[in-house]
C-alpha cells in the first residue's frame, strides 16, 4: 500500500485550554491567538506543517473558540486589499497576500474538554477515511522535520509516534573543575532528558484507546496504555523546540521571529 501523503493527513490542533500560565494574554483570546510578532501562534505552527505538505486542519477549540473562528472565517479578507461597493454590499479582492493553501475545520469540542476527548470528538466527525491523522498543541513551534517522523511513524508501524524533544532549562548552569568555573550556559539545553514535544502521528487505532468522556487527557490513560503496549515510537529530534507557556516564552519567540532568526520559519 503506497502511503499516503502529508496533503491527505488532517492535523487535529488542540486549541480549547484556559492557558492560565500565561493569563495576562488570554483573559480575552485562547492561546493559540497569542501573537508572536505580527501573527498568531496558530499560525506559525500550521506554516510549518504546510512547509512538509501538510494542508489539512481541524482545529479543536474550546475556551473563547470565537476569536479563532472570527480570524479564520475573516481570513482571506483581513490579508487582502479590497474595494466594497456600498450600493449592493459586493466586495472585489486585490493583492491577495498570503499564500496559504489550507483546509481549516472548525469544530467546537466543548468549553472544559479535556485533550484526549477533544481529539475523539473531531475524530468521530471529521477524520473521513484516512488511515494516518496528526495531533499537535495550539502553544510549540519547533524546526524538526515532520516529513522525516511521518516517514518513520510509517515505518515502523506501531499506533502512534511523538516527537521527543530536549527540554531546555530554565536556569543558567555551570560548568565546573572543582571551585573554578569553567563556562557559563544561559538555559542551556538538557541533552540526557527527552520530554513530549507534541507533534505526534497516529494510525486511526488509536481511536480505540480514546473515549469522548469529557474528563479525558491524552497525555494520561491514553498515551500511557499505547506505551504499555509497546504502540509508541519515539522520534527523537535534538533541535529547536519551544513551547510557550509564559510571557517570558512569548517574548523570546517575538524577539526571534522580529530579529529574523525563528528557527521555525521556513522560507517557502
Amino acid at each position: 500500500m503506497t502511503p499516503p501523503h502529508p496533503s491527505s493527513i488532517p492535523v487535529f490542533i488542540l486549541c480549547g485550554g484556559l492557558g492560565t500560565r500565561i493569563k495576562e494574554e488570554t483573559e480575552f483570546r485562547p492561546k493559540p491567538m497569542v501573537p508572536v510578532g505580527d501573527k498568531p501562534i496558530i499560525w506559525h505552527i500550521m506554516r510549518i506543517y504546510s512547509h512538509f505538505g501538510f494542508r489539512k486542519f481541524v482545529l479543536c477549540m474550546g475556551y473563547k473558540s470565537e476569536v479563532i473562528r472570527n480570524y479564520f472565517l475573516n481570513f482571506y479578507s483581513m490579508n487582502s486589499d479590497a474595494t466594497v461597493n456600498l450600493v449592493d454590499n459586493s466586495v472585489t479582492y486585490h493583492q491577495i497576500n498570503h499564500d496559504c493553501d489550507w483546509e481549516v475545520t472548525l469544530a467546537y469540542t466543548g468549553e472544559k474538554t479535556m485533550t484526549g476527548a477533544r481529539i475523539a470528538m473531531a475524530f468521530d466527525r471529521y477524520i473521513g477515511d484516512a488511515p494516518t491523522f496528526a495531533v499537535t498543541y495550539g502553544d510549540g513551534v519547533t524546526d524538526a522535520d515532520l516529513a522525516a517522523e511521518l516517514a518513520f511513524h510509517q515505518a515502523h508501524g506501531k499506533v502512534g509516534t511523538v516527537l521527543g524533544v530536549n527540554p531546555p532549562s530554565r536556569f543558567g548552569e555551570f560548568q565546573m573543575d572543582g571551585n573554578q568555573l569553567q563556562a557559563f550556559a544561559e538555559k542551556p539545553e538538557i541533552i540526557h532528558a527527552w520530554i513530549n514535544g507534541g507533534f505526534f502521528f497516529f494510525n486511526r487505532g488509536f481511536r480505540e484507546y480514546l473515549s469522548t468522556d469529557a474528563s479525558l487527557v491524552l497525555e494520561q490513560t491514553p498515551l500511557s496504555r499505547l506505551a504499555a503496549d509497546g504502540e509508541l515510537h519515539v522520534y527523537k529530534h535534538g533541535g529547536f523546540w519551544q513551547c510557550m507557556d509564559t510571557q517570558r516564552d512569548r517574548e523570546h519567540l517575538t524577539a526571534m521571529w522580529e530579529q529574523g532568526k525563528a528557527p521555525w520559519a521556513h522560507k517557502d
